[in-house]
């Protein structure tokens, strides 16, 4: 059996560890009983000389990707990191010195960032309070300035703000030209997008990613295929539209929409991916709890109808591939070493995510927080 777990403060790294008798989860199946070797920060084959740590037949998952948060400091990295959460992605913060000073922190949950998002001057989003200046996209003419400033600021995507018809949010015009402006620089473009009409905007304007689902309708047949003919990725933040749900309480807002939407999507074989929508900002519809909010989504995701083993690919193996990071979603030799230690199975009943005995972020062990 293992050893005890240090503590949430307490992180060490080893040149080289074995971790034997484990299950390991492969994408499709649990593999094993098999010895994977943590090799300084990065999987590795060779056992000769490790520390040995005998997980008693434990599963080991892939350290797992939030696909939609929002960062504001370090403290948010070591939450993400004591729920197993190795890779965040950031859809939106402010200002780059922020982002810079989050990446790259050794034994810390990993991340890329949109940087700062694309909104108009008088949509709700410019209502929150607290949004750069540089934020606000006047027209068509003014993508090219956006989007140059966020590639040159280090942002890894763009993030778009689409919002329904007469909300005063970014137009169609606006919001296709900062995507054309985005793919001339090389960049993916993820699209906000709560509602039905706003979808519609944000696959009109060409979007390679559509976050959050829909709570007014959910996506007919004509949304869904288009989803599917496009080769477009779905980031729907269930946690987060469940969360608006229950703090409007009775006031007429519905989670069976979102719901529906995936269950749509997934049914028709469009990429479904875990993000939750994390944040603290003042403002926000709802205030999402990081780390551990995305076994809350996998919950969800099951509920709306994926198998197990494609919730847990939605939070490892596809947020990898579909955000160009190919170092990490998977077990293997030569990929991060970003691990999680379980304690049931999941493929069996998804709840068991919850049950982490160990974590390695990068290589360096650190145990569970716990739940609140």
């Amino acid at each position: 059996m293992p050893g005890p777990a240090p503590s949430s403060s307490d992180t060490s790294r080893n040149d080289r560890t074995a971790l034997t008798n484990v299950r390991v989860f492969d994408g499709r199946e649990l593999r094993g009983p098999a010895t994977v070797v943590i090799d300084g920060d990065r999987i590795g084959s060779d056992p000769a000389g490790a520390r040995v740590i005998d997980c008693g037949g434990a599963v080991l998952l892939p350290g797992l990707i939030d696909a939609h948060v929002h960062l504001t400091g370090a403290q948010n990295l070591r939450r993400l990191c004591g729920y197993g959460v190795t890779t965040a992605l950031d859809m939106a913060a402010w200002p780059p010195a922020l982002v810079d000073s989050l990446r790259d922190m050794p034994g810390l949950t990993d991340i890329r960032s949109a940087g700062t998002l694309a909104i108009s001057a008088g949509g709700m989003h410019a209502k929150l309070g607290g949004i750069p200046e540089e934020s606000i996209v006047t027209g068509p003419a003014d993508a090219e300035r956006f989007v140059a400033a966020r590639v040159a600021e280090g942002s890894d995507y763009i993030k778009i703000v689409a919002e329904r018809p007469g909300v005063e949010g970014l137009d169609q015009p606006t919001l296709t030209a900062l995507v054309a402006a985005a793919h001339a620089h090389g960049k993916a473009v993820v699209a906000h997008a709560a509602a039905f009409d706003a979808y519609a905007m944000a696959q009109e304007a060409d979007a390679d990613i559509i976050t959050h689902a829909p709570l007014d309708r959910a996506l007919d047949s004509e949304a869904v295929a288009r989803m599917v003919a496009d080769e477009r990725v779905a980031v729907p933040t269930l946690t987060m539209m469940e969360t608006i749900v229950e703090r409007a309480g009775a006031a007429g807002v519905d989670y069976a929409p979102a719901r529906a939407s995936v269950t749509a999507l997934y049914q028709a074989g469009v990429p479904v991916l875990a993000g939750t929508d994390a944040n603290t900002t003042p403002g926000s519809p709802a205030n999402v709890p990081y780390g551990t909010s995305l076994h809350r989504e996998l919950e969800l995701l099951v509920d709306a109808g994926l198998t197990t083993v494609d919730a847990l690919r939605a939070a490892t193996e596809l947020p990898a591939l579909h955000f160009g990071l190919p170092d990490r979603g998977a077990i293997e030799p030569g990929l991060r070493a970003d691990l999680v230690l379980i304690d049931g199975d999941p493929l069996a009943d998804i709840r068991a995510t919850r049950h982490i005995k160990r974590i390695w972020c990068g290589g360096v062990e650190h145990a569970p927080v716990g739940w609140p």
